[in-house]
């Protein structure tokens, strides 16, 4: 298995000459996202880039001219071109003082791009993620896709100057070729031909870079989990009791040398080809310096000319070796822009419905299950299937079963995180999927066991249960108290704007059972027709959770409402308990009618009662 999965991460690693050249097709959606980023900086940035890019074949032209006046003022002895002299060098200087400003405006307008860019890639791509799928989230190979499409927000903004500079660089080439063209035409011919080893082998060793990089996606994942499991806060606590800093060490250690190791040897190779290469091209620049040299002592060249000729092709050899090292690094850069350009391509399955029928106010008939079963991708078992059941309008159902038995896949079903492998979910008669799915959240309360503890104020833990109401305090007061979490404001320093959490300055952390009251008040600060709480008392000790219960049975007594807990006594308080098992409807029914049919409800509540005793 491990072979295969090998072979699978090698096949895709391997970029062929095609995928490489059918890359560049992402360029102008590259450049469409650029223009997004913000209009008047990429104008100003191509701008300054085009007047900079003339500016080489000036300098050098005047220093020809400069030169040549100099030996023909020494031949004649005289000082009659000293006024001509000064102005040229007064033109030079002009030239310099332009070309040092260009470059330092260009610098910025580089940093100001690459900051907007990658700001607005980043929103992009939490956009896109907000409209995906849960199950979607829980597969690896989206989350490859996902990290590959938030690395290009950084790495591309380098791309961007990158690019700007293969243009600026092409421009010159330009000029400086049509001087060269005047004198001697060959002499570029020469230069292609000395760089042009130099361009294949950088061309290769990048395409090894890229597989090399592409085939250890999940492995820097990996290092990246281990690196915040060995030095984090929540995880400081688990790590010293089990003592596994060594073993964190030890594989970070490992994996992280197996990346060392791949990344030299790539490099060595790539260095020694390189250096290789740089000599060939070296040898080219010279033969052609020496021919110019035996020219303008023939007489058939100006020294002026020889400075021009000299300066412009020592200038074309570097601005060509690097138009071509970038070019590589371009087609580099434009393989790793499939990879976000990919991540968009991940289109979600749950839609929402142009015409949506309105959430219905108040829910006549209920939700009804008929024959739903759902099963997560790439996995052959069923996590939930045969479920036939009905939610009343203002009932209390309570879930219970073993863990993995199908509980929270069952919530996520009636919220529509998820829509049905099989079966359907019908609401007052219609299709769940026919319905607003904005209003079937907005709707519905619901906290799960994973709860997100926000670093932030006391009150915005509470808003995010309804974020268009964060600026309502009552309203988040009002929600508190229904939780019992006014409790808690009332102790902390700063009350409601109390920061919590350890990310930030003078931030508390609270306990578990503290944090599920806040959680609870969320839940409280929808004013839905459905309730969920997903096990949101386990940190509770069984009086707390006895009132929490309690507590919410009276405040849903106008909504329907699913609770998952894995105490009975608790449990027993629903007005029907629905029993999975492997996914499965077990047991159907109120406390008492399932303690006298004495099946795996009344074994399972035994069981628990014992443990009390």
């Amino acid at each position: 298995m491990a072979k295969k999965v090998q072979a699978n991460k090698s096949k895709e690693g391997h970029i062929t000459l095609k995928q490489r050249l059918a890359a560049f097709k992402n360029l102008p959606a590259f450049f469409r996202l650029i223009w997004e980023t913000s209009h008047w900086v990429t104008i100003t940035n191509a701008i300054l880039r085009i007047i900079s890019a003339m500016l080489p074949l000036a300098l050098l032209y005047v220093g020809k001219l400069i030169i040549d006046q100099i030996i023909l003022l020494t031949h004649n002895q005289g000082h009659a071109v000293n006024t001509h002299i000064w102005l040229l060098i007064f033109i030079e200087f002009g030239l310099a003082l332009v070309a040092d400003i260009l470059n330092r405006g260009i610098y910025m307008m580089d940093g100001l791009l690459g900051d907007l860019f990658s700001n607005h890639t980043s929103i992009k791509i939490m956009e896109h993620a907000a409209i995906l799928d849960l199950d979607q989230f829980e597969d690896s190979t989206f989350y490859d896709k996902l990290e590959r499409a938030r690395q290009q927000t950084q790495g591309r903004a380098i791309l961007l100057g990158q690019i700007f500079g293969q243009v600026q660089d092409c421009i010159t080439i330009i000029f400086l070729a049509v001087g060269m063209l005047a004198f001697n035409p060959w002499l570029i011919l020469l230069l292609f031909v000395a760089i042009l080893p130099s361009f294949l082998a950088e061309s290769y060793f990048n395409e090894k870079n890229y597989a090399l990089s592409r085939k250890e996606t999940q492995e820097r994942r990996e290092l990246e989990y281990i690196r915040y499991l060995g030095a984090s806060y929540e995880t400081a606590k688990e790590i010293k009791m089990f003592d596994l800093s060594d073993y964190l060490i030890g594989r970070f250690r490992r994996i992280s040398t197996q990346f060392f190791e791949a990344a030299r040897n790539l490099s060595l190779r790539r260095a020694s080809w390189g250096a290789a290469f740089a000599m060939l091209g070296s040898c080219g620049y010279y033969v052609a310096y020496a021919v110019i040299v035996i020219r303008t002592i023939n007489g058939h060249l100006s020294v002026g000319d020889l400075t021009f000729l000299a300066g412009s092709f020592r200038q074309m050899r570097g601005l060509l070796e690097g138009i071509l090292t970038r070019f590589n690094t371009v087609s580099q850069g434009a393989m790793y822009l499939r990879d976000f350009f990919d991540f968009f391509e991940i289109k979600p399955k749950i839609l929402a419905k142009k015409d949506a029928r309105p959430f219905p106010k108040p829910i006549k008939q209920g939700f009804t299950f008929e024959d739903v079963g759902f099963k997560y991708q790439h996995s052959e078992r069923w996590a939930n299937r045969h479920l036939n059941f009905t939610l009343h309008p203002g009932e209390k159902l309570a879930l219970v079963g073993e863990n993995g038995a199908g509980k929270t896949t069952l919530v996520k079903l009636l919220t529509r995180l998820y829509d049905p492998t099989e079966g359907r979910i019908l609401l007052d008669g219609y299709d769940l999927k026919d319905y607003s799915l904005a209003e079937i959240r907005a709707q519905t309360g619901v906290i799960f066991q994973d709860y997100l503890r926000y670093q932030m104020s006391f009150a915005q833990n509470i808003a995010v249960g309804s974020i268009n109401a964060r600026n309502d305090r009552p309203r988040i007061v009002r929600a508190a108290q229904k939780s019992r979490a006014d409790l808690l404001a009332e102790k902390l320093p700063d009350k409601y704007d109390q920061a919590l959490g350890r990310h930030f300055n003078d931030g508390i952390e609270l306990s578990g059972g503290e944090w599920q009251k806040i959680a609870l008040a969320r839940a409280y600060m929808r004013d839905g027709q459905l309730l969920i709480l997903d096990e949101p008392t386990s940190a509770l000790d069984i009086r707390a959770e006895s009132e929490v219960f309690e507590r919410f049975a009276e405040l849903s007594e106008d909504r329907s409402a699913v609770f998952i807990s894995h105490r009975f006594s608790t449990v027993r308080m629903a007005d029907r308990i629905l029993l999975l098992e492997k996914g499965e409807i077990a047991e159907l029914g109120n406390h008492e009618e399932l303690m006298a049919k004495g099946g795996r409800y009344a074994e399972l509540f035994n069981l628990q009662a014992v443990g009390y005793k």
